[in-house]
Order: C-alpha cells, then sequence, then structure tokens
C-alpha cells in the first residue's frame, strides 16, 4: 500500500503542528522560572484533559470506561507525559545550569532513535539494520559533538557551570519516550481510538501528578505566578497538548504515518526560531553541527532520503531510449 501524497493543507497543517509543539520548549521556559517542576507538568496535563473532555463529544468520540483500559492509561501516562514532561521541564528551568529551550528541543529530537534501539531489545520484527544502524550512530554522534566540550569543560573546572546534567535529564526524557512508544501499540489491539488514548493518558498522568504536587512542591508556599507564567502554562496544555493532539491524529489520518514523521524534522526548528526571536537565544557552531547530524540520523532511518538518492542513481544508470530513425 503506498503511502499517501501531501498536498498543500496537510504541509500547512504538519508546520502549524510543528509549532505547536515546538512551542513547548519556549512556553517551558517562561513558566518554569516561576512555577515549580511538577506543578507546570500536572497544569499542563489536567488543564489539556479538561479540553479534551470538552471536545471528544464534538468529535464523535466517547470516554473510555472499561477498567483494564484505564490501567494501561495510567502507564501510558507516566512513560508518556508524567517522567519525560518532568525531565525535560526540570532540566529546561528548574536544575542549576539548565540548558536553553533550543538545546532541548534538539535533545528531544533523538527520540525516535532511542525508539529504534529499544524496538530492536523488545521486539522480535524490528531488529536493527545496516541503515538504521548507520542513523543511530549519526544521531547519537551529533548528541556526543555538543556534549563533548561542556563535558571537557566540567571536567576541567570541577564539575561546575556545567549544564551536562540537563542535557542528561533531556536525554533521558527522550529514552523513556521511546519505552513509551513500544507501550502505546497496545491500545489498538484494544480498541482504543487515538483520541481516546491522548484523553486518558493526559487524565491519568494528572492524578499520579496531583499527590506529588501536593507532598513535593508545595506551591501555595510559593509567590503567585506572573501573567506571563500562567499565560505561557495555559497555553503549553490548551495549544501545544490538547490542540497539538487533535490536529496530530488529523494529520495521521490524512497524510499516513510516514508523512507525518516529518514533524520531528520540524520541531527543533520552530523551537529554535521561537527561542531565537522572543528569548533571544543563539546557538553555538557544535549546536549547529550537533543537530546536522541529528537530521541526517533521522533521515537515514526515516528510509525515504536514502531510496531517493537510489532511484535517482539507478535512473542516471539507464540507457536511454532508442528512437525510431528519422
Amino acid at each position: 500500500m503506498s503511502q499517501p501524497s501531501m498536498g498543500s493543507k496537510d504541509w500547512a497543517e504538519l508546520l502549524v503542528l510543528s509549532v505547536l509543539w515546538g512551542g513547548t520548549f519556549f512556553f517551558v521556559k517562561i513558566a518554569g522560572a516561576e512555577i515549580p517542576t511538577f506543578t507546570l507538568v500536572f497544569g499542563r496535563v489536567a488543564l489539556a484533559a479538561l479540553v479534551l473532555a470538552l471536545a471528544l463529544p464534538f468529535l464523535g468520540e466517547r470516554i473510555p470506561t472499561a477498567p483494564r483500559v484505564w490501567l494501561a492509561f495510567f502507564g501510558m501516562g507516566l512513560l508518556n507525559n508524567v517522567l519525560p514532561f518532568s525531565l525535560i521541564f526540570y532540566g529546561e528551568s528548574s536544575m542549576p545550569n539548565a540548558i536553553a529551550a533550543s538545546l532541548s528541543a534538539i535533545l528531544n529530537a533523538t527520540t525516535p532513535l532511542f525508539t529504534v534501539l529499544v524496538a530492536h531489545v523488545l521486539t522480535s520484527n524490528e531488529k536493527l539494520t545496516v541503515r538504521k544502524g548507520v542513523g543511530v550512530l549519526l544521531g547519537f554522534g551529533g548528541v556526543a559533538v555538543m556534549i563533548a566540550p561542556k563535558l571537557f569543560g566540567a571536567l576541567a573546572d570541577g564539575g561546575n557551570d556545567t549544564p551536562v546534567l540537563a542535557i542528561l535529564s533531556c536525554l533521558t526524557a527522550a529514552l523513556i519516550y521511546g519505552f513509551a512508544a513500544m507501550f502505546g501499540r497496545r491500545f489498538k489491539a484494544m480498541g482504543v481510538r487515538p483520541l481516546q488514548t491522548a484523553f486518558g493518558q493526559v487524565a491519568a498522568s494528572s492524578v499520579i501528578l496531583l499527590p506529588v504536587v501536593v507532598l513535593v512542591d508545595q506551591p501555595w508556599q510559593y509567590a503567585a505566578p506572573s501573567v506571563g507564567a500562567v499565560s505561557s502554562l495555559v497555553a503549553m496544555a490548551v495549544a501545544s497538548t490538547a490542540l497539538a493532539y487533535i490536529l496530530y491524529f488529523r494529520v495521521l489520518a490524512n497524510a499516513g504515518a510516514t508523512n507525518l514523521s516529518l514533524v520531528t524534522f520540524l520541531i527543533p526548528v520552530s523551537a529554535i526560531l521561537l527561542s531565537a526571536i522572543f528569548l533571544g537565544e543563539r546557538l553555538q557552531w557544535v549546536h549547529v553541527a550537533g543537530v546536522a547530524l541529528i537530521g541526517l540520523g533521522l533521515a537515514a532511518i526515516d528510509g525515504r532520503l536514502v531510496d531517493l538518492l537510489k532511484a535517482r542513481g539507478a535512473g542516471s544508470r539507464q540507457a536511454p531510449a532508442h528512437k525510431p530513425p528519422a
């Protein structure tokens, strides 16, 4: 079965989706400066759950009630929301020597690399191929290019003033997303529709995080956040989570999973542009080199670029057709 082609409307929706998800890293930088990590994550998933609960009936979906489905929602919520969101938010805003929003987005783009490795370990039919192996090596080579100068700097100054731990926090989140991708495959077999899964996981995440917020963050002890911080939280929950999920499944239905995977390449671009325009962040040369290697690795894993080059190479080697004599 051939992959659906993408029209201008599909491309526009894909670009909007990349901006919505890329905006997450921008909003975290603003809201995370005033709102504790677990409270910020809870606010994101709880508000998103409320919006999706209201939207589901209008989208022709119902809220699942089966206990086994909700048990799976709690597992998915932990792997796809609670743990990675907390690690990213902490590494980008709360941790000493936190990293820039643009760098956090670049590191998050390694998720497909980790997913390939997790699939190799946990499945019998998705083992590493030469092409995927080359892609993984290129991608992690890009991560190494970005981390190495900071790691050597940390060794030189005794570990002071370096964001290595924040980088590792974001990379751990990407690894957990890889496990979430494997875990999430069960919902199709369970007969749970994608938008139901989107709602269920953020709702379950809210339940998991509420006691953590009360016991750990105790947000009532903090000063009231500014309008900008609250607005960033609301935008992250409504636009970058609830609306993004709805748009995600719309693009998936119209353009297919392979075309949708292109959003992985676009999210860091959106995050970098937003961070440069509104936060004044600038990438260093090692970041540019790193993101280039990660992009090459993702392209190798995706396979379409390789197939295109092979097809063009084969076409150029074909002998020209003989013309009849004039």
